[in-house]
């Protein structure tokens, strides 16, 4: 089955701030799901190479490295700047953290580290919160707090559909 390119994804605003709660339920079992999809490999399958892509590691790596940039696009978002945080369109970091020399199980723990503390911060929001904006820098589309934590969410599932899909190759 195709799985669409990430940067080919299209995102509409979530008009319902009610469905906030669900979405952060999905971004705090994030870490979990990881765990149990790679946690059960063994180092060396972890980090091979299928089709000139990432490894699965490599995917789990790239979770963790954008954690950084959600926290700064909440901040921008509750601070009122007109526009998101720019992100690497290149991915450089993940490469430069060269994740298949890393252990596995650390990555998991730091990743579920700094994902609680995201999710710590959405569920601390106000009402007033969720009506704050700013321009997504590359879909050139004012998101919400909502689309943000919708934006993360299916981003992690992404990620986690391509680790199943090297996992069954």
């Amino acid at each position: 089955m195709k799985i669409t390119p990430w940067f080919k994804r299209q995102f509409s605003p979530i008009l319902d701030n009610g469905q906030l709660p669900t979405i952060i339920e999905r971004l705090a079992g994030t870490p979990a799901r990881l765990e149990r999809k790679v946690l059960q490999f063994s180092d060396e399958f972890l980090v091979e190479f299928v089709d000139d892509d990432w490894s699965i590691q490599e995917h789990a790596g790239h979770l963790l490295n954008l954690e950084s940039l959600w926290l700064r696009r909440f901040s921008d978002i509750m601070n009122g700047t007109p526009e998101l945080t720019v992100a690497d369109l290149t991915n450089q970091d993940t490469y430069d953290a060269k994740y298949n020399e890393q252990d596995i199980e650390q990555i998991v723990d730091t990743f579920t580290e700094v994902r609680t503390q995201l999710v710590t911060l959405l569920r601390t929001v106000s009402a007033d919160d969720l009506n704050k904006k700013a321009l997504h820098p590359r879909l050139k589309k004012p998101m919400k707090i909502i689309d943000l934590a919708y934006f993360i969410a299916e981003h992690d599932d992404h990620h986690l559909a391509m680790i199943q899909r090297l996992s069954t190759k």
